[in-house]
C-alpha cells in the first residue's frame, strides 16, 4: 500500500492516537471537499434532497429522494457484472484526489463521493476480499465505539444493498437520522420481547407490523459476539444453507453499551422494483430512512407501498419465530 492515498496530518494523528476516530474523520471529510471535485459535487446534491413522512403507529419511515444515489440503487451486483468492472474500493482504483484514514492496519476510511447523509464514510478492506460479516462482526463492534461520539455504523450484506459484493466494508453515517436509531426502545417496548437477558446485557424479538428484526444491548463484546453467532446459525440452519445469510446491521454505542440491530432478509428487492421504482432497500431503509434516487418515484410511494416492500424483501413469521427459539435457549 503506497502513501499517496493516505492523508497524513498532525492533527488527524493526535486524534487517531487517543482513539478518537469521530474527530478524525471530520478532518478527513473537510479535507477532501476543499480538494476533491466529485465529492463536493456529490454533497452539493443533497441540497435537492427533499423528505416526507409516514407515521405508524409508535415509529417513522422518512422517505429522501437523492438523486446522488442514483448509481448505487440501480448497480448491477450479479456475479458477471461485478467481474466486468474495476473494483472501486481498491486503494489502486481510487481517484488521485481520494484520500483516507487508516483504521487498525486491516481498513482503510473513505468519504463516501454519494452520500445519503451529512456526514458518510465508507470503511473498507485494504485487501480485495469478498463482502463477509463472518470474521469481521467484532471489528464492527470496534468500529462503532471509537466513531461513537458522531457516527453510527452499518453493514449491508452482499445480496441485499452492498453496492461492492466484491469487497468487503462497513459505512459509517451521522448518528441519529435514521428514526429508528432515536425510536429504538419505545418500538421495543411497543413490540418487542424480551429473549434473553444476563446482566447489563439483554435480546429482543421486534415485530412493528412492517420490519421484524432482533435487537441486542449490551457493554459486553463478547455477549454480541455470541448473540450475533447464535442468530446467523440460526437462519443459516432453518434455510439449510452455508453461505452468509442475507442480513443487514445497524450499531451504535452511545451510553457506555453497543445497541445491535439485526434484520435478517428473504429478498433483495420489492417487487415494486421490477415494476419501475428505482427503491432497493438496505441497511439505511430498514433503519426507517427510505431512498429513492427518482423524483418521480418519490412524488407518488404511498404508506401501503412501504408495507408492501418491507415485508416483501423481510424474513417470514416462520423464520422470524424458529430464531427466536433458538435464541430464548440459555446462553453458556
Amino acid at each position: 500500500m503506497t502513501d499517496n492515498h493516505i492523508l497524513i496530518r498532525d492533527d488527524i494523528q493526535e486524534f487517531i492516537s487517543s482513539n478518537d476516530f469521530g474527530n478524525a474523520l471530520k478532518i478527513l471529510l473537510e479535507q477532501q471537499k476543499s480538494t476533491w471535485l466529485q465529492l463536493n459535487q456529490g454533497y452539493s446534491l443533497l441540497d435537492k434532497v427533499k423528505t416526507k413522512s409516514f407515521q405508524f403507529n409508535g415509529f417513522e419511515i422518512k422517505i429522501q429522494f437523492n438523486p446522488g444515489r442514483l448509481k448505487s440503487s440501480s448497480a448491477k451486483v450479479d456475479e458477471e457484472s461485478v467481474k466486468e468492472r474495476k473494483c472501486f474500493l481498491c486503494i489502486e482504483n481510487l481517484p488521485d484526489e481520494q484520500k483516507g484514514i487508516i483504521y487498525k492496519d486491516d481498513f482503510f476510511i473513505l468519504a463516501n463521493p454519494y452520500p445519503i447523509f451529512p456526514e458518510h464514510f465508507t470503511i473498507s478492506s485494504i485487501k480485495h476480499v469478498p463482502q463477509a460479516i463472518s470474521g469481521n462482526f467484532s471489528t464492527m463492534m470496534h468500529l462503532a465505539k471509537d466513531l461513537s461520539k458522531y457516527y453510527t455504523v452499518f453493514y449491508n450484506g452482499p445480496k441485499c444493498g452492498a453496492s461492492a459484493p466484491d469487497h468487503m466494508h462497513f459505512q459509517a453515517c451521522s448518528k441519529n437520522i435514521m428514526p429508528l436509531e432515536s425510536e429504538m426502545d419505545q418500538v421495543i417496548r411497543k413490540y418487542g420481547e424480551l429473549l434473553s437477558e444476563k446482566d447489563n446485557a439483554s435480546i429482543f424479538s421486534v415485530d412493528d407490523g412492517i420490519r421484524r428484526f432482533f435487537a441486542a444491548k449490551s457493554n459486553d463484546i463478547s455477549f454480541l459476539v455470541n448473540f450475533f453467532n447464535r442468530a446467523y446459525k440460526s437462519f443459516q440452519d432453518h434455510s439449510m444453507i452455508h453461505e452468509e445469510p442475507m442480513m443487514n446491521l445497524l450499531v451504535n454505542y452511545k451510553e457506555n453499551q453497543w445497541r445491535l440491530l439485526i434484520f435478517f432478509r428473504e429478498k433483495h428487492r420489492p417487487s415494486l422494483y421490477d415494476k419501475g421504482v428505482l427503491w432497493s432497500p438496505a441497511a439505511v431503509d430498514l433503519g426507517g430512512l427510505a431512498i429513492f434516487p427518482l423524483e418521480e418515484d418519490f412524488d407518488v410511494i404511498s404508506k401501503s407501498d412501504l408495507i408492501l416492500g418491507f415485508n416483501e424483501i423481510i424474513i417470514s413469521k416462520e423464520i422470524f419465530s424458529y430464531i427466536k427459539r433458538r435464541l430464548k435457549e440459555p446462553f453458556i
